[in-house]
């Protein structure tokens, strides 16, 4: 098949540039699902508040976090679980959950969602749910002195269904299935929002006994990306923003380079067939 040469020039620039591009020290795992259909939230319910999970939408898409991880175990085969909420989902888009993290911090993570429907069934998602959210109030620091230390790593749910001055429900694995059950027994308002789940496993060895027996947390980003037209994450805007002209600019280039050389050759061949003609007039 034949490649015009501004084209194939074009195209050696791209993969030249991209060859000698600096790769980024990290890694990455990501999660894709389509929003599921809207259902019934308690709004003036606390219960959703009162896990203390942090939350994702497509306005505060991008969460710092540190991910408790542990090795793998007979008990926890994939590591330790942390809970996430996601809201605002749009019904029937498709989304992009990612975990960046450091590649200093070999952890191999597992990432799953659940919509209310399935975390109600679930004696096991609740159970789990309730023990991570005891875990996480109890360390989690007062907003007196979160707004103190300035941390813009930790936020704050963005949105709240508690009442003023209401006050907080000590969950616990054996009620919390009634708490979140009496709570949609009052709605006044749907939406398409999904429980995270993150599974973080220590993937390493080290002749350093302190970090075999404690796995340091990971430090990581969580972010929810929406597809835009269900094509491609809404991430990649800027990239292809950035690309297209360049790619236009590359082109012209190609073409002009092409043709600079394909008019020396010409020349360069003119000039031999005249010297040659030159020689057998002679």
């Amino acid at each position: 098949m034949y490649i015009p040469g501004h084209l194939a020039l074009a195209a050696h620039l791209v993969t030249t540039s991209l060859l000698y591009a600096q790769p980024a020290a990290a890694n990455v795992e990501k999660t894709i699902f389509i929003a599921p259909r809207l259902e019934p939230v308690p709004a003036e319910s606390p219960v959703i508040d009162d896990l203390g999970l942090q939350r994702l939408s497509p306005e505060e898409f991008k969460l710092r976090t540190n991910l408790n991880a542990s090795f793998p175990t007979q008990q926890l085969p994939d590591g330790t679980e942390s809970w996430f909420f996601l809201e605002d989902l749009n019904p029937g888009q498709r989304y992009e959950v990612r975990v960046c993290w450091l590649a200093t911090q070999p952890t191999a993570f597992t990432l799953d969602t659940y919509s209310l429907g399935e975390a109600m069934s679930s004696p096991a998602i609740l159970s789990s749910l309730a023990k991570y959210s005891e875990t996480l109030l109890a360390s989690a620091p007062s907003k007196s002195s979160v707004k103190a230390s300035n941390d813009k790593d930790y936020l704050y749910p963005p949105k709240s269904r508690r009442q003023p001055n209401s006050p907080r429900v000590k969950l616990d694995p054996r009620n919390t299935k009634d708490l979140l059950r009496d709570a949609l027994t009052s709605i006044s308002e749907v939406e398409s929002v999904l429980f995270l789940r993150i599974l973080a496993a220590a993937d390493y060895y080290t002749a350093n006994s302190t970090l075999m027996e404690s796995v340091q947390p990971v430090k990581a980003d969580i972010i929810l990306d929406p597809f835009l037209l269900n094509v491609f994450p809404r991430s990649l805007v800027p990239t292809v923003i950035y690309a297209l002209p360049v790619a236009v600019l590359v082109y012209f280039i190609g073409a002009y380079i092409a043709k600079t050389l394909s008019i020396a050759i010409t020349t360069a061949g003119d000039d031999s067939s005249n010297k040659k003609e030159v020689k057998k007039d002679q």
